[in-house]
Protein backbone atom coordinates (compact mmCIF):
# COMPACT_ATOMS: atom_id res chain seq x y z
CA UNK A 1 0.00 0.00 0.00
CA UNK A 2 1.31 3.42 -0.98
CA UNK A 3 1.55 5.91 1.89
CA UNK A 4 0.82 9.57 1.17
CA UNK A 5 1.63 12.61 3.25
CA UNK A 6 -1.16 15.04 4.08
CA UNK A 7 0.02 17.15 1.15
CA UNK A 8 -0.31 14.19 -1.21
CA UNK A 9 -3.84 13.47 -0.02
CA UNK A 10 -4.71 17.16 -0.46
CA UNK A 11 -3.52 17.08 -4.07
CA UNK A 12 -5.56 13.92 -4.74
CA UNK A 13 -8.64 15.56 -3.23
CA UNK A 14 -8.15 18.73 -5.29
CA UNK A 15 -7.68 16.67 -8.46
CA UNK A 16 -10.79 14.61 -7.76
CA UNK A 17 -12.88 17.73 -7.17
CA UNK A 18 -11.53 19.28 -10.39
CA UNK A 19 -12.48 16.19 -12.42
CA UNK A 20 -15.98 16.14 -10.89
CA UNK A 21 -16.46 19.85 -11.61
CA UNK A 22 -15.33 19.51 -15.24
CA UNK A 23 -17.52 16.46 -15.87
CA UNK A 24 -20.50 18.16 -14.24
CA UNK A 25 -19.97 21.24 -16.40
CA UNK A 26 -19.84 19.13 -19.54
CA UNK A 27 -22.55 16.57 -18.84
CA UNK A 28 -25.22 17.93 -16.51
CA UNK A 29 -27.96 20.09 -18.07
CA UNK A 30 -28.97 23.45 -16.64
CA UNK A 31 -32.24 23.58 -14.77
CA UNK A 32 -34.76 25.39 -16.96
CA UNK A 33 -38.19 26.49 -15.71
CA UNK A 34 -41.38 25.36 -17.42
CA UNK A 35 -42.30 27.58 -20.36
CA UNK A 36 -45.54 29.55 -20.65
CA UNK A 37 -46.94 32.50 -22.54
CA UNK A 38 -49.98 34.64 -21.77
CA UNK A 39 -51.27 34.57 -25.37
CA UNK A 40 -50.29 33.23 -28.77
CA UNK A 41 -51.05 34.43 -32.28
CA UNK A 42 -51.53 31.94 -35.09
CA UNK A 43 -48.23 30.66 -36.46
CA UNK A 44 -47.27 32.53 -39.61
CA UNK A 45 -49.44 35.56 -38.93
CA UNK A 46 -48.08 39.10 -38.78
CA UNK A 47 -48.77 39.15 -35.04
CA UNK A 48 -46.79 35.93 -34.63
CA UNK A 49 -43.82 37.33 -36.56
CA UNK A 50 -43.89 40.52 -34.52
CA UNK A 51 -43.93 38.52 -31.28
CA UNK A 52 -40.97 36.40 -32.39
CA UNK A 53 -39.06 39.52 -33.39
CA UNK A 54 -39.55 40.99 -29.93
CA UNK A 55 -38.90 37.81 -27.94
CA UNK A 56 -35.77 36.90 -29.89
CA UNK A 57 -34.51 40.43 -30.62
CA UNK A 58 -34.18 39.82 -34.36
CA UNK A 59 -35.71 41.75 -37.27
CA UNK A 60 -38.49 40.53 -39.53
CA UNK A 61 -37.01 40.23 -43.04
CA UNK A 62 -39.26 40.43 -46.10
CA UNK A 63 -38.97 39.61 -49.78
CA UNK A 64 -36.75 37.43 -51.94
CA UNK A 65 -37.17 33.71 -52.54
CA UNK A 66 -36.93 30.59 -50.39
CA UNK A 67 -36.82 27.08 -51.89
CA UNK A 68 -36.24 23.67 -50.31
CA UNK A 69 -33.73 21.41 -52.10
CA UNK A 70 -34.29 17.77 -51.21
CA UNK A 71 -31.22 15.48 -51.18
CA UNK A 72 -27.77 15.80 -52.70
CA UNK A 73 -28.82 15.39 -56.32
CA UNK A 74 -30.50 18.79 -55.97
CA UNK A 75 -28.59 20.77 -53.38
CA UNK A 76 -24.99 19.95 -54.40
CA UNK A 77 -25.43 21.21 -58.01
CA UNK A 78 -27.16 24.36 -56.71
CA UNK A 79 -24.34 25.04 -54.25
CA UNK A 80 -21.62 24.49 -56.86
CA UNK A 81 -23.43 26.64 -59.43
CA UNK A 82 -23.60 29.48 -56.91
CA UNK A 83 -19.89 29.17 -56.06
CA UNK A 84 -18.82 29.03 -59.70
CA UNK A 85 -20.92 32.14 -60.36
CA UNK A 86 -19.36 34.19 -57.54
CA UNK A 87 -18.15 37.65 -58.54
CA UNK A 88 -16.85 39.05 -55.24
CA UNK A 89 -17.13 36.79 -52.19
CA UNK A 90 -17.77 33.22 -51.11
CA UNK A 91 -18.35 32.59 -47.40
CA UNK A 92 -18.79 28.92 -46.58
CA UNK A 93 -19.37 27.39 -43.13
CA UNK A 94 -20.26 23.75 -42.49
CA UNK A 95 -19.77 21.27 -39.67
CA UNK A 96 -18.50 18.29 -41.71
CA UNK A 97 -16.14 18.43 -44.70
CA UNK A 98 -14.54 15.19 -45.91
CA UNK A 99 -11.84 14.58 -48.50
CA UNK A 100 -13.84 12.31 -50.78
CA UNK A 101 -15.43 12.60 -54.22
CA UNK A 102 -17.88 15.29 -53.11
CA UNK A 103 -15.26 17.15 -51.09
CA UNK A 104 -12.98 17.22 -54.15
CA UNK A 105 -15.66 19.01 -56.20
CA UNK A 106 -15.90 21.77 -53.59
CA UNK A 107 -12.15 22.06 -53.08
CA UNK A 108 -11.77 22.50 -56.85
CA UNK A 109 -14.54 25.12 -56.93
CA UNK A 110 -13.02 27.13 -54.05
CA UNK A 111 -9.58 26.86 -55.61
CA UNK A 112 -10.77 28.05 -59.03
CA UNK A 113 -12.66 31.05 -57.61
CA UNK A 114 -9.77 32.09 -55.34
CA UNK A 115 -7.29 31.97 -58.25
CA UNK A 116 -9.76 34.12 -60.22
CA UNK A 117 -9.44 36.83 -57.56
CA UNK A 118 -12.64 36.12 -55.62
CA UNK A 119 -12.46 36.42 -51.82
CA UNK A 120 -13.13 32.87 -50.56
CA UNK A 121 -13.51 32.23 -46.84
CA UNK A 122 -14.08 28.70 -45.56
CA UNK A 123 -14.81 27.98 -41.90
CA UNK A 124 -14.95 24.33 -40.77
CA UNK A 125 -15.50 22.83 -37.36
CA UNK A 126 -12.31 21.47 -35.81
CA UNK A 127 -13.97 18.15 -34.96
CA UNK A 128 -16.32 17.81 -37.92
CA UNK A 129 -13.46 18.14 -40.42
CA UNK A 130 -11.22 15.40 -39.02
CA UNK A 131 -11.56 13.59 -42.39
CA UNK A 132 -10.52 16.68 -44.34
CA UNK A 133 -6.96 15.86 -45.36
CA UNK A 134 -3.93 18.07 -44.98
CA UNK A 135 -3.19 17.98 -48.69
CA UNK A 136 -6.57 19.58 -49.41
CA UNK A 137 -6.05 22.17 -46.70
CA UNK A 138 -2.67 23.09 -48.16
CA UNK A 139 -4.11 23.17 -51.68
CA UNK A 140 -6.79 25.69 -50.68
CA UNK A 141 -4.35 27.93 -48.87
CA UNK A 142 -1.91 27.93 -51.80
CA UNK A 143 -4.78 29.07 -54.03
CA UNK A 144 -5.50 32.00 -51.70
CA UNK A 145 -8.52 30.63 -49.86
CA UNK A 146 -8.84 31.92 -46.30
CA UNK A 147 -9.33 28.61 -44.47
CA UNK A 148 -10.02 28.50 -40.74
CA UNK A 149 -11.02 25.85 -38.20
CA UNK A 150 -13.41 26.52 -35.35
CA UNK A 151 -11.96 25.37 -32.01
CA UNK A 152 -9.31 22.92 -33.25
CA UNK A 153 -8.92 19.96 -30.93
CA UNK A 154 -5.99 20.26 -28.51
CA UNK A 155 -5.22 18.60 -25.14
CA UNK A 156 -5.66 21.93 -23.32
CA UNK A 157 -9.05 23.10 -24.61
CA UNK A 158 -11.38 20.36 -23.35
CA UNK A 159 -14.25 22.57 -22.20
CA UNK A 160 -14.12 24.90 -25.20
CA UNK A 161 -13.63 22.02 -27.65
CA UNK A 162 -16.74 20.33 -26.32
CA UNK A 163 -18.78 23.23 -27.74
CA UNK A 164 -18.87 22.78 -31.50
CA UNK A 165 -19.75 24.90 -34.54
CA UNK A 166 -22.70 23.05 -36.05
CA UNK A 167 -23.90 25.93 -38.25
CA UNK A 168 -24.56 25.68 -41.98
CA UNK A 169 -24.11 29.13 -43.50
CA UNK A 170 -23.07 29.38 -47.16
CA UNK A 171 -23.34 32.78 -48.87
CA UNK A 172 -22.20 33.96 -52.30
CA UNK A 173 -21.81 37.68 -53.04
CA UNK A 174 -24.19 38.43 -50.17
CA UNK A 175 -27.05 37.64 -52.56
CA UNK A 176 -27.70 33.92 -52.40
CA UNK A 177 -27.50 31.82 -49.26
CA UNK A 178 -27.97 28.22 -48.18
CA UNK A 179 -28.70 26.61 -44.84
CA UNK A 180 -30.09 23.30 -43.63
CA UNK A 181 -28.87 19.96 -42.34
CA UNK A 182 -26.45 18.79 -45.03
CA UNK A 183 -22.67 19.13 -45.19
CA UNK A 184 -19.86 18.15 -47.55
CA UNK A 185 -19.31 14.40 -47.81
CA UNK A 186 -20.22 11.57 -50.16
CA UNK A 187 -22.91 10.23 -47.81
CA UNK A 188 -25.02 13.29 -48.67
CA UNK A 189 -24.87 12.58 -52.41
CA UNK A 190 -27.70 10.94 -54.33
CA UNK A 191 -31.44 10.93 -53.71
CA UNK A 192 -31.94 8.75 -50.59
CA UNK A 193 -32.22 5.64 -52.78
CA UNK A 194 -30.53 3.38 -50.24
CA UNK A 195 -28.33 3.20 -47.11
CA UNK A 196 -25.38 4.97 -48.77
CA UNK A 197 -27.39 8.10 -49.66
CA UNK A 198 -28.57 10.11 -46.68
CA UNK A 199 -31.96 11.83 -46.66
CA UNK A 200 -31.40 15.56 -46.09
CA UNK A 201 -32.13 19.02 -47.42
CA UNK A 202 -30.75 22.51 -47.85
CA UNK A 203 -32.73 25.69 -48.37
CA UNK A 204 -31.69 28.15 -51.09
CA UNK A 205 -32.44 31.78 -50.18
CA UNK A 206 -32.26 35.11 -51.99
CA UNK A 207 -33.19 38.56 -50.72
CA UNK A 208 -33.15 39.96 -47.19
CA UNK A 209 -33.08 36.62 -45.36
CA UNK A 210 -29.60 36.07 -46.82
CA UNK A 211 -28.37 38.72 -44.40
CA UNK A 212 -29.25 36.42 -41.52
CA UNK A 213 -27.22 33.58 -43.07
CA UNK A 214 -24.31 35.97 -43.61
CA UNK A 215 -24.51 37.02 -39.96
CA UNK A 216 -24.35 33.38 -38.85
CA UNK A 217 -21.10 33.02 -40.80
CA UNK A 218 -19.75 36.42 -39.75
CA UNK A 219 -20.14 35.80 -36.02
CA UNK A 220 -18.03 32.66 -35.99
CA UNK A 221 -15.57 34.04 -38.54
CA UNK A 222 -14.98 37.00 -36.22
CA UNK A 223 -14.56 34.65 -33.25
CA UNK A 224 -11.89 32.74 -35.13
CA UNK A 225 -10.07 35.54 -36.99
CA UNK A 226 -11.07 38.92 -35.54
CA UNK A 227 -12.18 40.09 -39.01
CA UNK A 228 -15.50 41.96 -39.06
CA UNK A 229 -17.38 41.43 -42.33
CA UNK A 230 -19.37 44.49 -43.32
CA UNK A 231 -20.13 46.65 -46.35
CA UNK A 232 -21.83 46.08 -49.69
CA UNK A 233 -19.66 43.09 -50.60
CA UNK A 234 -21.34 41.14 -47.83
CA UNK A 235 -24.63 42.99 -47.27
CA UNK A 236 -25.50 44.51 -50.67
CA UNK A 237 -29.10 45.38 -49.84
CA UNK A 238 -28.55 47.11 -46.52
CA UNK A 239 -28.66 50.79 -47.53
CA UNK A 240 -31.57 50.43 -49.95
CA UNK A 241 -33.69 48.46 -47.51
CA UNK A 242 -33.18 50.91 -44.68
CA UNK A 243 -34.47 53.63 -46.99
CA UNK A 244 -37.39 51.60 -48.40
CA UNK A 245 -38.11 48.32 -46.57
CA UNK A 246 -40.19 45.73 -48.40
CA UNK A 247 -43.92 45.99 -47.62
CA UNK A 248 -45.99 43.26 -46.02
CA UNK A 249 -47.02 40.66 -48.60
CA UNK A 250 -44.15 41.38 -50.99
CA UNK A 251 -42.77 37.85 -50.69
CA UNK A 252 -41.67 35.48 -47.95
CA UNK A 253 -41.40 37.02 -44.49
CA UNK A 254 -39.30 35.55 -41.76
CA UNK A 255 -36.49 35.68 -39.25
CA UNK A 256 -32.95 34.35 -39.18
CA UNK A 257 -31.76 33.12 -35.80
CA UNK A 258 -28.35 32.14 -34.47
CA UNK A 259 -27.50 30.65 -31.10
CA UNK A 260 -24.34 30.01 -29.12
CA UNK A 261 -23.60 28.13 -25.89
CA UNK A 262 -23.39 31.45 -24.01
CA UNK A 263 -27.07 32.19 -24.73
CA UNK A 264 -28.72 31.55 -21.35
CA UNK A 265 -32.14 32.15 -22.90
CA UNK A 266 -31.61 29.33 -25.42
CA UNK A 267 -33.25 31.09 -28.40
CA UNK A 268 -33.63 27.89 -30.45
CA UNK A 269 -35.79 26.44 -27.72
CA UNK A 270 -37.92 29.60 -27.58
CA UNK A 271 -38.41 29.66 -31.35
CA UNK A 272 -39.49 26.02 -31.51
CA UNK A 273 -41.70 26.22 -28.43
CA UNK A 274 -43.53 29.32 -29.67
CA UNK A 275 -43.93 27.74 -33.12
CA UNK A 276 -45.54 24.66 -31.58
CA UNK A 277 -47.62 26.59 -29.04
CA UNK A 278 -48.98 28.86 -31.79
CA UNK A 279 -50.20 26.00 -34.00
CA UNK A 280 -53.93 25.75 -34.62
CA UNK A 281 -54.20 22.69 -36.88
CA UNK A 282 -50.97 20.87 -37.62
CA UNK A 283 -47.36 20.37 -36.49
CA UNK A 284 -45.17 18.20 -38.70
CA UNK A 285 -41.44 17.93 -38.18
CA UNK A 286 -38.41 15.92 -39.20
CA UNK A 287 -35.27 15.74 -37.08
CA UNK A 288 -32.24 13.51 -37.03
CA UNK A 289 -31.46 13.56 -33.30
CA UNK A 290 -34.68 13.87 -31.33
CA UNK A 291 -34.32 13.94 -27.55
CA UNK A 292 -36.26 17.11 -26.67
CA UNK A 293 -36.32 18.73 -23.27
CA UNK A 294 -39.42 18.74 -21.12
CA UNK A 295 -40.82 22.01 -22.47
CA UNK A 296 -40.78 21.02 -26.14
CA UNK A 297 -42.05 17.53 -25.42
CA UNK A 298 -44.86 18.84 -23.23
CA UNK A 299 -46.11 21.38 -25.77
CA UNK A 300 -46.18 18.76 -28.54
CA UNK A 301 -48.19 16.41 -26.34
CA UNK A 302 -50.51 19.20 -25.23
CA UNK A 303 -51.27 20.10 -28.84
CA UNK A 304 -51.85 16.45 -29.78
CA UNK A 305 -54.29 16.05 -26.88
CA UNK A 306 -56.11 19.14 -28.12
CA UNK A 307 -56.73 17.37 -31.44
CA UNK A 308 -53.96 18.84 -33.60
CA UNK A 309 -52.25 16.65 -36.20
CA UNK A 310 -48.79 16.24 -34.64
CA UNK A 311 -46.34 14.04 -36.56
CA UNK A 312 -42.64 13.34 -36.07
CA UNK A 313 -40.35 11.95 -38.77
CA UNK A 314 -37.29 10.45 -37.08
CA UNK A 315 -34.45 8.08 -38.01
CA UNK A 316 -35.07 4.35 -38.02
CA UNK A 317 -32.55 1.59 -37.48
CA UNK A 318 -30.28 3.07 -40.19
CA UNK A 319 -28.78 5.87 -38.14
CA UNK A 320 -25.24 7.10 -37.48
CA UNK A 321 -26.03 7.62 -33.76
CA UNK A 322 -27.81 4.60 -32.35
CA UNK A 323 -27.48 5.78 -28.72
CA UNK A 324 -29.36 8.99 -29.61
CA UNK A 325 -32.17 6.98 -31.17
CA UNK A 326 -32.30 4.77 -28.07
CA UNK A 327 -32.40 7.83 -25.82
CA UNK A 328 -35.27 9.25 -27.86
CA UNK A 329 -37.20 6.01 -27.43
CA UNK A 330 -37.54 6.76 -23.70
CA UNK A 331 -40.08 9.44 -24.64
CA UNK A 332 -42.06 7.50 -27.25
CA UNK A 333 -44.62 5.89 -24.94
CA UNK A 334 -45.87 9.09 -23.34
CA UNK A 335 -45.92 10.93 -26.66
CA UNK A 336 -47.81 8.16 -28.45
CA UNK A 337 -50.27 7.95 -25.57
CA UNK A 338 -50.90 11.68 -25.96
CA UNK A 339 -51.77 11.25 -29.64
CA UNK A 340 -48.46 12.22 -31.27
CA UNK A 341 -47.77 10.13 -34.38
CA UNK A 342 -44.16 8.94 -34.79
CA UNK A 343 -42.67 7.71 -38.07
CA UNK A 344 -39.21 6.12 -38.33
CA UNK A 345 -37.60 6.47 -41.76
CA UNK A 346 -36.55 3.15 -43.30
CA UNK A 347 -34.44 3.45 -46.51
CA UNK A 348 -31.41 5.28 -45.10
CA UNK A 349 -30.21 7.75 -42.48
CA UNK A 350 -32.78 10.54 -42.08
CA UNK A 351 -30.78 13.72 -41.37
CA UNK A 352 -33.23 16.49 -42.35
CA UNK A 353 -34.26 19.19 -39.87
CA UNK A 354 -37.55 20.82 -40.85
CA UNK A 355 -40.73 22.03 -39.16
CA UNK A 356 -44.00 23.04 -40.81
CA UNK A 357 -46.93 24.48 -38.86
CA UNK A 358 -50.44 25.19 -40.17
CA UNK A 359 -49.50 25.27 -43.86
CA UNK A 360 -47.94 28.74 -43.42
CA UNK A 361 -44.93 28.66 -41.13
CA UNK A 362 -41.76 26.62 -41.67
CA UNK A 363 -38.44 26.39 -39.82
CA UNK A 364 -35.28 24.86 -41.23
CA UNK A 365 -31.58 25.03 -40.51
CA UNK A 366 -28.79 23.26 -38.66
CA UNK A 367 -30.38 22.64 -35.26
CA UNK A 368 -31.35 19.23 -33.94
CA UNK A 369 -33.91 18.73 -31.20
CA UNK A 370 -31.59 17.63 -28.43
CA UNK A 371 -29.74 19.29 -25.58
CA UNK A 372 -26.51 19.53 -27.54
CA UNK A 373 -28.07 21.77 -30.20
CA UNK A 374 -29.96 23.84 -27.64
CA UNK A 375 -27.14 24.23 -25.13
CA UNK A 376 -23.72 23.35 -26.54
CA UNK A 377 -23.55 23.96 -30.29
CA UNK A 378 -23.32 27.02 -32.49
CA UNK A 379 -26.50 26.76 -34.60
CA UNK A 380 -28.51 28.76 -37.13
CA UNK A 381 -32.02 28.45 -38.54
CA UNK A 382 -34.51 30.46 -40.55
CA UNK A 383 -38.23 30.71 -39.86
CA UNK A 384 -40.31 31.55 -42.93
CA UNK A 385 -43.91 32.65 -43.37
CA UNK A 386 -44.74 31.62 -46.92
CA UNK A 387 -47.44 29.21 -48.07
CA UNK A 388 -45.41 28.06 -51.09
CA UNK A 389 -42.34 27.21 -49.02
CA UNK A 390 -44.45 25.49 -46.37
CA UNK A 391 -46.02 23.41 -49.15
CA UNK A 392 -42.55 22.35 -50.34
CA UNK A 393 -41.70 21.15 -46.83
CA UNK A 394 -45.06 19.36 -46.54
CA UNK A 395 -44.63 17.54 -49.85
CA UNK A 396 -41.27 16.22 -48.77
CA UNK A 397 -42.68 15.03 -45.46
CA UNK A 398 -45.66 13.31 -47.08
CA UNK A 399 -43.28 11.36 -49.31
CA UNK A 400 -41.08 10.52 -46.32
CA UNK A 401 -44.02 9.32 -44.20
CA UNK A 402 -44.77 6.89 -47.01
CA UNK A 403 -41.25 5.44 -46.75
CA UNK A 404 -41.41 5.11 -42.97
CA UNK A 405 -42.66 2.74 -40.30
CA UNK A 406 -45.32 4.27 -38.05
CA UNK A 407 -44.48 3.33 -34.49
CA UNK A 408 -47.38 2.12 -32.34
CA UNK A 409 -47.97 2.40 -28.63
CA UNK A 410 -48.38 -1.37 -28.42
CA UNK A 411 -44.93 -2.12 -29.83
CA UNK A 412 -43.27 0.40 -27.51
CA UNK A 413 -45.00 -1.11 -24.48
CA UNK A 414 -43.77 -4.56 -25.55
CA UNK A 415 -40.07 -3.59 -25.25
CA UNK A 416 -38.06 -5.86 -22.97
CA UNK A 417 -36.31 -4.81 -19.77
CA UNK A 418 -32.87 -5.07 -21.38
CA UNK A 419 -33.81 -2.65 -24.14
CA UNK A 420 -35.33 -0.23 -21.63
CA UNK A 421 -32.17 -0.24 -19.51
CA UNK A 422 -30.02 0.43 -22.57
CA UNK A 423 -32.30 3.31 -23.55
CA UNK A 424 -32.01 4.84 -20.07
CA UNK A 425 -28.22 4.57 -20.08
CA UNK A 426 -28.12 6.22 -23.53
CA UNK A 427 -30.31 9.03 -22.27
CA UNK A 428 -27.96 9.70 -19.33
CA UNK A 429 -25.12 10.24 -21.80
CA UNK A 430 -27.11 12.19 -24.36
CA UNK A 431 -25.07 15.40 -24.19
CA UNK A 432 -22.07 13.52 -25.57
CA UNK A 433 -23.67 13.31 -29.02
Amino acid sequence: MIAFSWGGWALIAIGTIAVVVVLSTLLLPDHMPAMSVNATSEAGSEEFLAALSRYLNVPVLRGGTVHLLQNGDRFFPALLDAIHGARETVNFQVYIFESDEVGERFVAAFEERARAGIEVRVLLDGFGCIRFRKRDRDRLRRAGVKLEFFRPLTPFTLVRAFKRDHRRAMVVDGRVGFTGGAAIAYKWAGDARGPGEWRDSLTRITGPLVDGIQTAFGENWFYRTGEILTGEKFFPRAAAEVAAPAPVGSGPSGIALVSSPSDAAQPMRILLWLSFASARRRIWLSNSYFVPGDALRDVLMKQARAGLDVRLLLPGARTDAKPVRLAGHTHYEEMLAAGVRIFEYQPTMMHAKTVVVDERWAVTGSANMDRRSVKLNEENVIGVCDAAFAAEVERGLVEDFGRSHEVTLEEMRARGIGVRVLERVSRLLIEQY
